[in-house]
């Protein structure tokens, strides 16, 4: 009898032991999972900036194209195709600037609250638009200088 009474008591800690371990573990990975999130937001943060840069650098792209076309396609093709597709290609870089701006500013928020910082709306709205001021003046240049 006092053998079972031993056995029982045995398997009393035992149990008790795996409770502690098992309250242990889902503490740790409750952690986890928070620290899982808070990274994840992390990364949707950076993802839209990377979009930011793209778009940004494919208005600056389609600005230096716009201004070099007229300046490539007038002694080749008539004047009024090199002016149309420069002037296409400035509206375009106007265009990718704006929406770079709108697509960064009117994101959905992450679920958390990210550690990684985002970029001042101010800033990119500052920057932004002068980069659309340099492409009005890019178009001016292109009807108006002659070349």
């Amino acid at each position: 009898m006092a053998n079972i009474g031993e056995r029982i008591a045995q398997q009393a800690k035992r149990v008790r032991d795996s409770a502690r371990t098992l309250e242990r573990s889902v503490g740790a990975v409750e952690d986890s999972a928070d620290r899982r999130t808070e990274l994840a937001a992390d990364r949707t943060v950076l993802a839209a900036e990377r979009t930011y840069a793209a778009w940004v650098r494919t208005g600056i792209a389609a600005l230096a194209s716009g201004v070099g076309a007229r300046a490539l396609l007038s002694p080749i093709l008539p004047a009024w195709f090199g002016l149309l597709t420069g002037s296409m290609l400035i509206g375009f870089s106007a265009f990718c600037f704006a929406a770079a701006v709108w697509r960064e500013l009117m994101r959905v928020a992450p679920p958390t609250a990210p550690d990684a910082r985002r970029l001042p709306g101010a800033a990119l709205i500052g920057m932004n638009g002068f980069l659309i001021l340099v492409d009005l003046v890019a178009l001016l240049g292109v009807w108006l200088v002659k070349g």
